[in-house]
């Protein structure tokens, strides 16, 4: 059997401090540090932007990613609605779930988590075809 391709995690935070999740700096410093604390290499350097109030149910916050030699880790925050959205994605295998989710429990003060796993690529091929 071969072995999957890669694991993603998505975790949803609620109850979040308005303050963590408005900080743009503290946003970076997770994108800069989460990936060497998961001995993955960094192939950019994190980049955060400010999304503004759509009027609609987005109220405004930060987006932020790192693309890492594995794949990438992006962080969306929500501060006014306590709320955190982020996506660490690799093609490495064996992605330490609660180190993840306490990690970012930890950073934004969350409440509340809710985590998804997903194993991908699970008929990846074993070799080259082409």
């Amino acid at each position: 059997m071969n072995e999957h391709f890669g694991e993603h995690i998505t975790l949803d935070g609620y109850g979040g401090n308005e303050g963590l999740l408005d900080d743009k700096q503290l946003v970076r410093k997770c994108l800069e540090e989460l990936p060497g604390l998961l001995g993955m290499k960094k192939l950019s350097d994190p980049e955060v932007y400010r999304a503004e109030d759509n009027g609609k149910k987005d109220p405004g916050g930060y987006t932020g990613v790192v693309i890492i030699d594995e794949s990438h880790i992006s962080i969306h925050t929500f501060p006014k609605r306590g709320f955190v959205s982020i996506d660490v994605y690799t093609c490495k295998n064996g992605l330490d779930k609660d180190f993840i989710t306490n990690y970012f429990k930890q950073k934004f003060d969350l409440q509340e988590v809710e985590t998804n796993f997903i194993k991908r690529g699970l008929k990846y091929p074993p070799k080259n075809i082409y």
